[in-house]
């Protein structure tokens, strides 16, 4: 795997009773941190949101679709953003990215700390006319947890999410993955029952990575003793699609009242996208010029 890309593999049950998205997104997770400079804390956070953003924009089905992660928690995080394509290429940014705390009880990054409290968004742009919006309660900050209620509770699918990134004293992610197990209808208490025997025996999904164990190993631990196929893998990457054009646009369509107060300083627009840090900087006269050309 290139060290700029990270991977999803999936796999599904011979009977078709579960399915298995696996990701190792360490290259993404790695990225991200050296695009916004998260604190050690805000590494796991963001890299956590952005795992599970891609495995679920994975799920979609068209090109044009994509997924949008909000968490909207009171912890000193605040606002966390992910974006993903259908192929789990994905961006995203906190709005606290140097937001730090103690380790947990366990002595561990204090991810669900600095989440707190609120409300998870899960927003799908489909291509109709308005996109599809579930909302769910967030239960503990850890994200995986997260994803867990929201899948039972907005798409009743019972899901098993798990999350994970470790990163080391010099703050740089060294692993991080997670996936997402979802069982499909008709399934049987068996096939339950052994998942569930094999989860409990698995541990942290970000130490099988650390430890070496590749992405067919790990879904192998986790269909232990049932018969399943891998039917698809490919490699993701963060990606932003910011592009000057995209900013001009918006910045065509401003209200009067705002190209006033834009005009008054005599200084060049500056725009920033929080995505990915790139900055673009356009004339007062570029920006008068697009909006008569708008208005023809």
């Amino acid at each position: 795997m290139s060290e700029k890309t990270s991977i999803i593999k999936r796999a599904i049950t011979s009977d078709g009773s579960a399915r298995l998205f696996f990701m190792d997104s360490t290259a993404i997770v790695k990225r991200s941190s050296e695009i916004h400079h998260t604190s050690k804390t805000m590494t796991a956070v963001l890299g956590r949101a952005l795992t599970a953003a891609a495995l679920m924009g994975s799920l979609l089905k068209d090109k044009d679709n994509s997924l949008t992660l909000q968490l909207r928690g009171d912890g000193p995080a605040g606002m966390v953003v992910c974006v993903s394509d259908y192929m789990g290429n994905v961006r995203g940014y906190a709005e606290n990215p140097d937001a730090e705390l103690p380790p947990n009880a366990a002595g561990k990054l204090d991810v669900g700390g600095a989440v707190g409290q609120g409300t998870m968004y899960i927003i799908k742009d489909l291509g109709m006319s308005e996109p599809y919006i579930g909302v769910s309660p967030i239960v503990s900050g850890e994200i995986a947890e997260d994803i867990t209620e929201y899948f039972a509770s907005s798409e009743q699918t019972p899901t098993v999410c798990a999350l994970g990134v470790r990163v080391d004293k010099n703050n740089m992610c060294f692993a991080a993955g997670g996936f997402l197990l979802q069982l499909m209808p008709g399934y049987e208490d068996s096939t339950v029952d052994a998942l569930e025997t094999n989860i409990n025996l698995l541990g942290s999904v970000s130490g099988l990575i650390a430890g070496g164990k590749t992405g067919e190993e790990i879904i192998d631990m986790v269909f232990s003793g049932i018969e399943y196929e891998l039917f698809d893998e490919f490699d993701t990457e963060y990606r932003c699609t910011c592009c000057r054009e995209k900013y001009k646009t918006a910045l065509i369509s401003l209200s009067e009242d705002d190209m006033a107060e834009l005009r008054s300083t005599g200084e060049p627009i500056e725009t920033n996208c929080r995505f990915c840090g790139a900055k673009y900087v356009f004339g007062i006269d570029e920006i008068d010029e697009g909006r008569r050309e708008a208005k023809k």
